[in-house]
Formats: C-alpha cells, structure tokens, sequence
C-alpha cells in the first residue's frame, strides 16, 4: 500500500542490519522470521556473531519457551545439534515427549551422585562441589568449617580407593557418596574438643540436610549417566520436582560444572557447527553469581561449539556478565519499568525502539546482535510475531479498554496451577476459540464461579494474570448487576443523610 511505501524512509539506514547480515543460507542457520520495518527475512547464525549463546528475556506468556521450542527444533535439523533443557518450572516435559525427547525428572525417581567424577580427577571435582556448596551455603563464611568438609569429601574418594590426582582407569567404579562424607564429619566430631568439636558438627549438620531421608537425591548412587545427557538428542532435565530452590540450584550447577569440564576436555573442534544447545530456564541462583560456571561457560563456548541460551523473565536475575558477553539477545514484552530499565541500560537502544517495545504483543521481540567482525550499522532491531513450527496462538482477556494477552500454552499452564480438570480447561480454550481468541474477564469470572471458585481465589487468579486492582472490585460490581438482571443504565444510585 501506499502508506506503507511511504514509511520506508530510502535515503536514510533504517534501524535494522543489512540484508547481507539477516539473510544467510537456510541450510546453515535457522529462521527467526521477519524484520518489523523493512520484512526481510532472519536467519540467525552463530557464524556471523561473537558466538552461539542467546538470552531470552519477557514476561510469563509472552513468547519466550515457545521460541525456545522453535530454535532447538530447527537447530536439531539443521545442525543435529543435542539439546539438554534444564528445566526450572516443569515447563517442557510435555513438549518433549511429544517431540521424541528424553525427560528426567529429579525428586520423582531419579537422582545424581554429587560425587560423581565424569571423567575428571577426585581432587578437581572436589574443587567443583566445593564452589557449588560456596553458592548455595553460607560455608565460605566459616573458613575451619569449610576447610574440614573439603577433607572429609578427600578422605571418602580415598577410602573408597582413588587416587586423588589421577583419573580412574575403571569409569564404572563405584564412587562415594555424601552419605560416607556425612559420616567421617559425624566421626570427627566426635573425636574433637573444643572449637573443632563444634565446626566439625556445624559442617557435618550442612551436609547432612542433604542426606536426609526423602532428600537424599544427591546422596546416592546415580540413576543417570550424565555423558549421555550430551549425546542423547533432546533431553530435558526437570527439576520442579525438588522441593527448594537450593536443591534444583545444585543440581543444575552439577550438571554445568560437568559440561563444561566435558566441553574443555574434548576441545576444539575445525568441523563447524554446534555440537550441544543447553537451556536453562529461570535459573536465577546460578545466573546471577559471579562464580557460577555459567559465566564461564558463556566466555569459552564458541571455541568448544557449545551454545548457552539463558531464559528468564526477570533480567536483572541474570548476571551483566552473561547479558554483556551472549551474541545474541531477545527482549519479549517486559512489563516492569526496573526492568525494561535494565535491559535499555545495557543494550542502549533509541527512544523509538523503547516505545515500540511497550506496545510488544505475544511472540513479537527485540533482536540484539552482536557482529563478530566490525559492522556500521544498528545491532538492536524489531521483529514481527517469530515463526514457528506451528502458528503462535494467544488468548486475549479483554479488562475494559484494556486487553491482556497470553500465549496459549501458558495460559492453560495457569488454569492447571489453578487446579482447573482437563475438561474444564478444554472448554475454556473452546470459549476463547468461539469468540476469536477474545473472552471478556466477565465472561472469565463467570466460567471460573461455574466451576466452584469462591471470590477470593478468582481475586488472587486475576491479579496474578495482570488484572489491576482498580480494575477488580469494577468488575464484581458489573457481575452483581448481572446476576440481578440489571444494565448499567438500570441502576441509580441512593443517597440518604441524616438530619
């Protein structure tokens, strides 16, 4: 159309890179879609850029898994690169199965031997439980204490035969565990006096939640061989069984330290490519700190072909370091003003892109690259809707004059935390399906009261899907008149005063 040829401004850069950058061959990259202003087609590869890791930014809904499902999908048939998901929330499960994946779910079954060597020698993964422990622990404030769980995790390789500097010849050697850890400090204690007495109980107390019956996942011989998880095709780890943070942490830096100690000792490679995609989903414990290996998996990953992608919906819960050093960065709808502060403070894009963003919908994003070699032009750019594997549906709650929007998946995910059966969840999506994807929150409400939800829990359900609370004692008023059988312009309102 006319109107919109005259938007394209031709002698002037528009805000995008050339499309000698987004355009690559299709059998050596993997589409994104398309550019917002100037629709040329985004073919993203880890050649042009810095290296191969990504950040996924954007609130609950907004389109971040279903880009990650995408990517990984396309990757896999372009590149066969492996994909290990770990999974934070128990969000991707279902997705793969459905895509002929492996799930591993830790706290239902399965379970990883914290001293598990993989390969390396007993004195370097000593070195490694210790820095997960100094993450997730306050041992590093407590030096004595510290120091006497590092000899006690030596003296159980020991005791159970290895030699602390060399790697074992047998891989199928039974390896301790910290059960035999527990009890050497436990042993310890009870042969000190004194201020040792008492950091050998201290330490061995630390150990000992991990040992506890019933939470003991890590404290026993494994039931999963953590090489395969790099050569098994799509394999997701699932931890929201765990019970607290602190334990899926220390399973997800247990399964990185051992990635990236496997990433290094195979080395570099002269065939292109990427060999292993890991994603790791609101992992904020081990994104954010500074001795996580995370960071130095992000610094070293290009030269080993292995990609990072580190998705979450707060960005200030991952550290600047991984933001600063990722060839790639996509920013989804953010509702926060800290948040989108955030993200402009290390992006530093123009007022122009910042108000485009606000008005972001479902599966639309912001591209931020960074070029490997020297490049004049503008490394962040819109996109439209991404394209995927099957059509981005969302679901449109209509509040007012405002409209809230969700991807659908994720909105049957809350209906399930909810508590909603099966059937009632199908017959919410076939209303939305009925009106366009559009429901009024009235008729929301209505449906959820339908099902037996008292007014407190639909109160908690709508804040918690971005309903205002300006908003909420509004629409309990129009549902009031509604039972009664009045319209709006039915009602008058009564004063009465008292002389």
């Amino acid at each position: 159309m006319s109107r919109e040829f005259g938007r394209r401004r031709f002698f002037v850069a528009p805000p995008e890179p050339p499309a000698s950058f987004l355009l690559s061959s299709p059998a050596d990259s993997v589409y994104f879609g398309k550019t917002r202003l100037m629709k040329v087609p985004f073919y993203w590869t880890f050649k042009k850029l810095t290296n191969p890791h990504i950040a996924v930014l954007g609130i609950t809904g907004s389109g971040k898994s279903y880009f990650v499902k995408t990517f990984l999908t396309r990757a896999s048939l372009v590149w066969g690169a492996n994909a290990l998901i770990i999974d934070w929330a128990g969000e991707y499960p279902p997705w793969v199965k459905q895509a002929g994946g492996k799930v591993i779910s830790l706290g239902k079954g399965d379970g990883i031997n914290l001293l598990d060597l993989g390969g390396m020698k007993p004195s370097d993964r000593v070195k490694q439980v210790m820095s997960g422990l100094e993450i997730l622990t306050d041992i590093q404030e407590f030096s004595r204490q510290r120091r006497l769980t590092e000899q006690a995790i030596e003296q159980a390789y020991s005791d159970a035969g290895f030699d602390l500097h060399e790697k074992p010849a047998d891989e199928n050697k039974c390896t301790p565990t910290l059960k035999e850890v527990h009890a050497i400090l436990k042993k310890l204690e009870k042969e000190s006096e004194g201020e040792k007495r008492e950091d050998s109980e201290q330490a061995a107390y630390r150990i000992g939640k991990f040992c506890e019956k019933g939470s003991d996942w890590f404290a026993k011989q494994s039931t999963l061989n953590l090489e395969s998880l790099t050569r098994s095709g799509l394999v997701c780890l699932d931890l929201h069984g765990l019970p607290s943070e602190q334990l899926r942490s220390l399973a997800g830096l247990t399964v990185l330290q051992y990635l990236k100690e496997k990433m290094r000792e195979e080395g570099w490679k002269k065939e292109k490519g990427v060999r292993l995609f890991v994603v790791i989903d609101e992992a904020w414990k081990i994104a954010s700190d500074d001795r996580s290996d995370v960071i130095s998996i992000v610094r070293e990953g290009r030269k080993y072909q292995f990609g990072l992608i580190v998705a979450s919906q707060n960005p200030t819960d991952i550290n600047r370091q991984i933001l600063s050093n990722v060839g790639t960065m996509l920013v989804f709808k953010l509702i926060l003003k800290d948040f989108k502060d955030h993200v402009r403070s290390s992006l530093n894009y123009s007022d122009v892109i910042a108000q485009e963003m606000d008005r972001f919908g479902v599966g639309e994003a912001a591209v931020h690259v960074v070029p490997s070699e020297k490049a004049d032009f503008a490394r962040t750019f819109l996109m439209g809707k991404i394209d995927g594997e099957e059509p981005l549906t969302s679901f449109k709650v209509g509040v007012g004059e405002m409209e809230l929007e969700f991807e659908k998946d994720n909105f049957k995910r809350k209906l399930v935390e909810l508590g909603l059966a099966d059937s009632q969840i199908r017959e919410v999506a076939s209303e939305f399906e009925k009106s366009d994807y559009r429901l009024s929150a009235l008729s929301l409400i209505s449906l959820l009261e339908k099902y037996g939800y008292d007014r407190s829990v639909i109160l908690s359900f709508l804040r918690e899907i971005g309903v205002r609370d300006a908003e909420l004692a509004g629409l309990f008023s129009k549902m009031q008149r509604m039972k009664m059988g009045f319209s709006a312009g039915e009602m008058s309102t009564v004063s009465v005063r008292g002389d």
